[in-house]
């Protein structure tokens, strides 16, 4: 079976690469801002042109030499881009012409023996830049504007002749499990992703908020398949000094929508904070399936779990659904049992249950104890039925037309669970009342 061609795109900090890859990808995923260093990951997406298929890699930017504590990582990681692609978009500013650093990135890529095309960005159909930019030692220079859309077609026709042409994969039958990786800045989240992957994927950074964009990583694990998406940090919009900042998180909520299971990361040194309960929040909107993942375990002086799960308890009670799993990802102990637990919880929230049970379940309910309105008048349940699934969603079909109270919600909840599991998946209840 061949593989699918990889294209990295490569260039300085701010030349449009994630505008790039936004546009060929077709789809809004990696952050663009008008300051160097937006992307500092490697990020994947799956494009197709004129039926050929290809992964494209966007990178950070590639300062060499440079002691930036963010941008040194992410000029790794573009490093590591180019050794494993097919073929190199050098990525260069036709407004700002010819810089040393794309004069230093053009010998260094001419060193490493790929392939690359000079994408001459921000050109809007002019082509001053070329005589310029010939001086790079490249022979293919195509003139594009990422923003606008024009010359993509050339780039990617040109770039088509330089790799493999594979078809358009089919669509798996069974899609892989999407797991998001959610949490307050600096808990583990890019460390678990580089445990489960087994390289440097994501950058490591002891620096709160290294981690901007929405970064999906496929996963084999025990023949069975994942897709991670390790996500920014969330933090209080107070302490969100940059729009970028605000930008990463909402792309962290919105993996969260994409997701079949959350994975709430919380820091086991830090115990548990107001964020956490904030970001699990979140997590319960977007009606995910949600495991609490208590990382750094190993580095716990008296590691009993028991005290710091009535702790999580206490302070999440509305995720007292939600499994917890202890690990480390530095050592790797309980990583194993966290995937094992998304799976369980995936299944959990998938399950459907018949009309008939779910009324038998009903009637016992009620019998134990009487319905209450949230208005506190009487109100007899008339029957329930399941109407969807990833949440858990049934319909509650009442004799007046108002809401039944709180407190009877819940009681109607935890028998659900009680009786049918639903492990980790959270419950919707939709009530409907008969108009008289």
């Amino acid at each position: 079976m061949i593989s699918i061609p990889k294209i990295a795109l490569v260039g300085r900090p701010n030349v449009g690469k994630s505008t790039l890859f936004n546009r060929i990808s077709g789809r809004r995923q990696a952050i663009t801002d008008n300051r160097p260093g937006s992307t500092r990951d490697r990020n994947y997406a799956q494009a197709d042109w004129q039926g050929a298929a290809f992964e494209l890699i966007d990178t950070g930017g590639l300062l060499l030499g440079t002691d930036d504590p963010l941008l040194g990582p992410a000029a790794d990681q573009a490093k590591l881009a180019i050794a494993e692609a097919d073929l190199v978009l050098f990525v260069v500013d036709a407004r700002a012409g010819l810089l040393p650093d794309d004069s230093s990135i053009a010998t260094s890529l001419r060193h490493g023996g790929k392939r690359v095309i000079v994408a001459m960005n921000k050109s809007e159909g002019k082509i001053d830049g070329v005589p310029e930019f010939s001086r790079l030692g490249f022979d293919e220079l195509v003139s594009i504007s990422a923003e606008h859309g024009q010359g993509i077609g050339d780039l990617l026709d040109a770039a088509l002749v330089h790799i493999p042409r594979v078809a358009i994969p089919e669509e798996e039958e069974e899609k892989p499990l999407a797991l998001a990786l959610v949490g307050r800045p600096n808990v583990g989240k890019s460390s678990i992703l580089n445990r489960l992957i087994g390289e440097e994927r994501a950058v490591v950074s002891p620096i709160p908020g290294t981690t901007r964009d929405a970064v999906d990583t496929l996963l084999e694990h025990d023949n069975k398949k994942y897709r991670l998406v390790d996500t920014a940090g969330i933090r209080r919009n107070r302490l969100l000094k940059e729009n970028v900042d605000h930008i990463a998180v909402v792309q962290a909520r919105h993996s969260l929508e994409r997701a079949d299971v959350a994975l709430l990361i919380i820091d086991a040194l830090e115990g548990v904070r107001d964020m956490d309960a904030t970001i699990g929040g979140y997590a319960h909107e977007a009606g995910r399936g949600i495991v609490i993942v208590v990382n750094k375990w190993d580095a716990v002086e008296s590691p009993k779990t028991k005290p710091f799960e009535e702790a999580i308890r206490d302070k999440l009670k509305f995720l007292a659904f939600a499994p917890i799993v202890f690990i480390s990802a530095k050592t790797g102990k309980g990583v194993p049992k966290m995937l094992a637990t998304a799976e369980r919880v995936a299944a959990a929230c998938k399950v459907r249950v018949t009309t008939g049970a779910l009324n038998r379940l009903l009637s016992k309910a009620v019998e134990r104890q009487p319905p209450k309105a949230a208005t506190g008048k009487d109100i007899r349940v008339q029957y329930g039925t399941q109407i969807g699934v990833a949440p858990p969603t049934f319909l509650i079909a009442v004799s007046r037309p108002v809401d039944l109270h709180f407190s009877y919600r819940r009681y109607l909840e935890n028998m659900l669970r009680r009786e049918l599991g639903f492990e980790g998946a959270p419950i919707v209840l939709k009530v409907r009342g008969k108009l008289r």
